[in-house]
């Protein structure tokens, strides 16, 4: 049989009709109407970027991590219409329900009081904003039920009243916690999870409101919660618009910014799974717990509550300029060559050290906080090629890694009076002639460091020629990874060659 009347049958055949089967539904595709984008409605946000009307969010997190009370510091924020967590709250304030499923009616009153007194709110404040039921006082919120005889049943009264009570109400957003205390589902089906997560879209879109569900973790995802630890089965965060993902800090966290061990459980960190996949811990939205006393017992013997109140990673830059890594690079580089200093943290002749003096801090590995700054700063060195390591021997011919100037901080100026040219850039090749240094121990936040080096004006005796002043660009960008920004001496006037960039960041990044 040949191509040509095998496709002539195949045109000609009968559509396919199941034998004594109904007639097909009629299915019809919807052409698509072109629209003015500048006329489509925006999304209407609640809350940041995280709460939108109309939609469902998740939130997840392990046991005691802070869920129920960011809840309520979220709920005041936007019952008062402010920015109590570093997210805005657009269009002023809203009205907001906290339906909780676990806690009584007192244990919320202490959480939100608790809260209402860090922020200095008053009734005034969230009066007919903020509406506060509990399951263990009755307020039972079962939106679905699985049964052997009939699978998942909405309860459809229920949704109604819901419903109609968000919308007389004008809740702008209802927030429900826990999740799996809202239905008597198998947790585990995707099928039923998915009806009762759809149940409550409908719900949002009928009501015109945002949902929150809280969502327990699985044990497996208690090391690091992403959207995919909750617990049962993913067919809830499918139906979710965003899914916030609440973790503690982690015992590296807490070492990289010199928190104390028994302070770390206190913070933590949150951004959305589902829109931003996994960002770096430094560009989550960080929260600690401040303690606040209720002032509800006798002595001493009253309730300390927890409020969850923003945090920013400590910057290990915050001050600092280029003339203060112009400070370290000359310490590094005035020593002599058996006396270099080291890479290695536990040596006597330890670099950090140096970086210590500079900027007043303590390089003893029992102040956390300074020593945690100091690697940061090395590090930070170490990658843009401001400061190289360098295998060699030591004075009894052991072998070590020493520290050496890599790119001069400021280098379109002559070389000091000495003369001397180093030659620490790994591969081999000499580096650009020295900067005149400021002096050392100036620390951050102290006036700055002024000129004064060896040969230079400022050293006693006669100079034999003032250095001229260089020429440089952003010198006060505390990353100091695109400052200073100095021109070399041959090139065209725009060359970025010679500059300290970031990396996977090229000339044409820098603000000239």
């Amino acid at each position: 049989m040949t191509a040509i009347p095998l496709r002539d049958r195949y045109e000609q055949a009968e559509p396919y009709r199941p034998a004594n089967g109904p007639e097909p539904v009629k299915v019809v595709a919807t052409p698509y109407i072109w629209r003015d984008p500048t006329t489509i409605k925006p999304r209407e946000w609640v809350y940041g970027r995280s709460i939108q009307r109309g939609h469902v969010r998740a939130i997840l997190a392990p046991g005691a991590a802070g869920k129920t009370i960011l809840s309520v510091g979220e709920a005041l924020a936007m019952a008062t219409g402010r920015n109590l967590l570093g997210q805005e709250v657009p269009g002023g304030p809203k009205r907001v329900w906290l339906w909780n499923l676990e806690d009584d009616a007192e244990e919320l009153a202490r959480i939100i009081q608790a809260a209402c007194k860090h922020w200095s709110i008053g009734p005034e404040h969230i009066r007919d904003h903020l509406f506060v039921d509990s399951a263990l006082e009755g307020a039972i919120l079962k939106l679905a039920a699985s049964t052997a005889a009939e699978g998942i049943v909405i309860n459809r009264p229920l949704v109604a009243g819901l419903t109609d009570e968000l919308l007389d109400r004008g809740v702008d957003y209802l927030h429900a916690d826990p999740f799996v205390s809202s239905h008597s589902a198998n947790e585990n089906d995707n099928m039923e999870i998915d009806s009762i997560a759809k149940e409550w879209a409908m719900v949002a879109k009928n009501a015109k409101c945002g949902i929150g569900l809280a969502h327990h973790v699985s044990k497996a995802g208690a090391a690091e919660v992403t959207a995919l630890s909750g617990r049962g089965a993913v067919a809830l965060i499918n139906a979710c618009r965003s899914v916030l993902v609440l973790n503690r800090m982690g015992e590296e966290e807490a070492r990289m910014w010199g928190i104390e061990e028994e302070r770390r459980r206190r913070f933590f960190r949150v951004y959305d799974d589902k829109n931003n996949r996994a960002p770096p811990s430094d560009k989550s939205d960080w929260y600690t717990m401040a303690s606040v006393s209720l002032g509800n017992g006798m002595n001493d013997d009253g309730d300390n509550m927890g409020v969850v109140i923003p945090w920013s990673p400590p910057d290990a830059f915050e001050g600092v300029t280029a003339d203060h890594l112009l400070t370290v690079q000359h310490a590094i580089d005035r020593v002599a060559n058996a006396q270099r200093y080291r890479a290695d943290a536990q040596a006597k002749a330890w670099v950090g050290k140096v970086v210590a003096d500079v900027f007043g801090l303590s390089a003893d590995s029992s102040v956390k906080a300074d020593r945690a700054r100091i690697n940061k700063m090395l590090g930070t060195w170490f990658a843009t090629g401001a400061l190289v390591k360098v295998d060699g021997k030591d004075d009894k011919s052991n072998d070590r890694t020493f520290v050496e100037v890599g790119t001069w901080a400021l280098q379109d100026v002559p070389p000091t009076s000495s003369g001397e040219v180093r030659t620490g850039v790994e591969g081999g090749g000499p580096n650009r002639p020295h900067p005149t240094c400021p002096p050392i121990g100036a620390g951050v936040g102290k006036g700055g460091p002024r000129v004064e080096c060896e040969g230079g004006e400022n050293a006693g005796g006669e100079a034999e020629a003032a250095p001229r002043t260089p020429t440089v660009f952003h010198a006060g960008n505390p990353a100091l990874v695109k400052s200073p920004v100095v021109f070399p001496e041959r090139g065209s006037a725009k060359s970025t060659r010679g500059m300290i960039l970031a990396p996977g960041e090229g000339g044409d990044d820098v603000e000239l």
